[in-house]
């Protein structure tokens, strides 16, 4: 008798892992958590760990073995590079040996990509995501994945957390040498963090390893209340991103985006721009404006849905 197949898909990052199962249709069965699996960081063998006990979880929710799940695709954090995706993918395979369970149609993939193919439910269009970093990726009608920006916080990452961190701290550095104009966001920093003067600034950047992006709030939150150099910080913040968006269009349009007449779905994912912040809501205002092509959207599923998603066309 022919058994049942399943799909699992798996959205894994710095703090926890979400797994889902479906059937192979695609119909949701259940779901589970566990904690990190950002190899880059915790090791392959501790991520395999990870990855491997959410898929016994999820087979004994369902009832299934473990050689009954037709595809697992993890998209993961820290997995943007071929030569890190093997690496991952050569690691949860030995790992699942050892245990006598081994695996039939694994994927190692991004977490940026299972969002994609999970916002989009499969199909074309583009997501915007800035959080820490900041990074698009486009998908065409034929299926090509087009990316723009993700080069990093020190050759990019334009418009992230980090970035508006970065120009904020630069802003506090021109204020208290007398370059700059005054900006509300200096006696915020202070109060914050201490950042009160030359020495305090140089000791946390350049030796205490301070967090550049925790920055980004107070950033925004000065803005809010009218202070001028934050608001130009958020509005070339807002620019930035919305240059992702159109150079992502362009490429999945193959053509300007004043040309294309069918709407272009976007979906914006990372904490600046998936809540209601002063970035999110500027940016559609500019995007409206400038490009009434493109068309926001919410993403349509999460990641781990995503990832079935990808897991789905791998065995049609």
């Amino acid at each position: 008798m022919k058994h049942r197949q399943y799909i699992i898909g798996m959205d894994g990052g710095g703090t926890k892992t979400h797994a889902v199962i479906t059937d192979q249709q695609g119909a949701f069965l259940a779901e589970h958590f566990a904690g990190p699996s950002n190899f880059q960081i915790i090791g392959i063998e501790k991520a395999a760990e990870t990855i491997f006990t959410l898929v016994e979880l999820c087979c004994e929710t369902v009832d299934c073995r473990t050689q009954d799940v037709a595809a697992i695709v993890c998209g993961l954090t820290g997995a943007g590079r071929a030569g890190d995706q093997k690496q991952m993918l050569d690691g949860l395979k030995k790992f699942a040996r050892a245990k006598k369970h081994p695996l039939k149609k694994v994927i190692v993939e991004s977490d940026a990509r299972i969002a994609l193919e999970g916002a989009l439910n499969g199909g074309a269009g583009i997501i915007l995501i800035a959080g820490t970093g900041s990074i698009a990726f486009g998908k065409d009608a034929k299926g090509n994945i087009h990316r723009v920006g993700g080069w990093g916080r020190i050759l990019g990452d334009e418009g992230s957390g980090y970035y508006l961190g970065r120009l904020g701290l630069t802003a506090i550095t021109r204020h208290i040498d007398g370059r700059g104009e005054k900006t509300k966001l200096t006696a915020m920093a202070t109060k914050m963090f201490g950042l009160s003067d030359q020495t305090a600034i140089i000791n946390a950047v350049y030796k205490e390893n301070f967090d550049v992006a925790s920055i980004a709030p107070l950033v925004i939150t000065a803005a809010e209340r009218r202070d001028v150099v934050c608001q130009g910080i958020i509005e070339n913040a807002v620019i930035e991103l919305a240059w992702h968006v159109q150079v992502a269009a362009e490429k999945i349009s193959t053509g300007s985006t004043k040309k294309v007449k069918e709407k272009i779905h976007v979906s914006f994912i990372g904490g600046l721009l998936s809540n209601d912040t002063l970035v999110s809501r500027l940016l559609k205002q500019y995007l409206e404006v400038h490009f009434p092509v493109i068309e926001i959207i919410p993403p349509i599923s999460s990641p781990a849905f995503g990832a079935v998603v990808m897991g789905r066309s791998q065995l049609t």
